[in-house]
């Protein structure tokens, strides 16, 4: 079947029209995932237990063959996924099967005396939280921050690129101090840079303490092992992950739900950014690339649309539904344990999914976009009134109290020209030369403060 045939018969639109998602995240969100990470976490609680663990069957084990241990996870495939698959379809339990699947494999390497250490003093949340975790430390780290990353470095890029270049701001929808292009990209540069930082240092956790944590099992079977520093060793370097030392059955997802939130909050920043785009482009201060064979409209010809800042949108709130219902749902359970949260959190690779796509649209859609100077200057040289701002502030450097009404009455509701702003100026004795000569000297594509300086600002 090609791309073609599967695409007609899928749901998500991240495993058809934008399978390249699918091909980014699905080594660490998939179903495949899931079961792969499974079986890397028993492998890794096996290596530990023969390593650290004092037991006359572990010590049959020659270390010098651990290779042959960990081999079983490190050539997982997609082979292996259906045998543990098939063996699912009898044990009717995804976790089990996997100890199964380990127990054939050591048996096959002729160390039947492990078998019995596979999954020992584990329940499947020992398992599955595990996995969840090395699954959200990974995907973060190769796919989704670096993505955001991307995104970060265009902002700078574009920052960089417009420092100079003014154009009238626009505040409640109404012409307002000018500002530069690129100290308006800073502004986002900072700000997307600012939430993947906090991403990135949320600490994700685990436990492995089993049945409803108070490592009461494998306390039993080995009374004289601190199995809580056995714990918090297993996780933090062997699954390089962080230890939570106190949970019930489940670790409590707070975690993950820190995680979505932010995750929800940096999409939230992107649409800011499609909608500014979006706005940008229908008022002519950015001019769209067309692109040969690319139809923009089925029956004007002439339109080039901005769809990837909407499809960005559309992405975004996708993105944002899972990622609140998973935060609503995952810090919830029933007593010590109930499995509502186990089918959510297959869901999880959604949330990231469609992000992704997110950020993909929007910087497809930034690539295609330049800036339409001609169209900046028109609109700044018919907004002299925005210079009604510096006027009433110099006025008010003087002791003039009503200079703000004053400029209000010259200025509201009316349009201004550069003659009425100079005859203005020139008329106010109050004021020193120089200061006077500031103001006749102004104009609205000058009067932009320090907004290309605040463009080298370091992130």
């Amino acid at each position: 079947m090609d791309r073609t045939e599967f695409e007609c018969m899928t749901l998500c639109p991240l495993d058809g029209r934008y399978g390249s998602v699918k091909d980014a995240l699905g080594e660490y969100f998939s179903e495949y995932a899931l079961v792969k990470y499974r079986v890397f976490v028993e492998i890794q609680w096996l290596k530990y237990l023969i390593e650290n663990v004092e037991s006359d069957v572990l010590k049959q084990f020659d270390l010098a063959n651990m290779k042959q241990i960990e081999d079983i996870s490190n050539n997982f495939n997609v082979e292996s996924f259906k045998e543990i698959k098939t063996i699912e379809n009898t044990t009717r339990h995804d976790v089990k099967a996997v100890e199964y699947f380990i127990g054939n494999a050591l048996k096959a390497l002729g160390y039947d005396y492990l078998i019995s250490f596979v999954h020992i003093g584990c329940t499947s949340e020992d398992i599955n939280n595990t996995s969840y975790g090395c699954m959200l430390k990974d995907g973060l780290k190769n796919v989704w921050l670096p993505k955001a990353k991307e995104v970060v470095d265009c902002m700078e890029e574009l920052a960089s690129k417009y420092q100079h270049t003014a154009m009238l701001a626009h505040t409640h929808g109404q012409p307002a101090t000018p500002t530069t292009i690129g100290k308006e990209f800073k502004v986002f540069a900072y700000r997307f840079n600012d939430t993947m930082k906090r991403i990135q240092d949320i600490e994700i956790k685990a436990k492995f303490n089993g049945a409803t944590g108070n490592y009461s099992a494998i306390l039993t079977a080995f009374p004289n092992e601190d199995w809580e520093v056995h714990a918090k060793k297993f996780i933090e370097d062997y699954l390089g992950l962080t230890f939570n030392p106190l949970t019930t059955q489940i670790e409590s997802h707070d975690y993950t739900c820190h995680i979505l939130d932010g995750v929800r909050h940096f999409n939230n920043i992107l649409v800011d950014l499609d909608v500014d785009m979006w706005l940008y482009i229908s008022m002519e201060y950015f001019k769209q690339i067309p692109v040969a064979g690319e139809v923009g409209s089925s029956t004007m010809p002439h339109k080039v649309n901005p769809i990837r800042f909407e499809n960005s949108e559309a992405n975004v709130d996708m993105s944002n539904n899972i990622c609140v219902g998973l935060s609503n749902k995952l810090p919830r359970s029933r007593m010590q344990r109930d499995l509502s949260d186990s089918s959510s959190q297959r869901n999880i690779g959604l949330a990231f999914g469609y992000s992704f796509q997110a950020m993909s649209e929007t910087l497809n859609g930034l690539s295609k976009c330049v800036v339409n100077e001609d169209k900046l200057a028109e609109d700044l040289n018919e907004k002299w009134e925005v210079l009604a701002e510096p006027i009433q502030t110099m006025l008010r450097k003087y002791g003039i109290s009503d200079a703000y009404d004053t400029l209000k009455a010259l200025t509201r509701g009316k349009n201004i020209s550069q003659e009425d702003i100079i005859k203005f100026a020139e008329g106010l004795e109050i004021l020193s030369e120089q200061d006077r000569q500031t103001l006749v000297e102004m104009t609205p594509a000058s009067y932009i403060g320090i907004a290309d300086q605040l463009v080298n600002n370091k992130l």
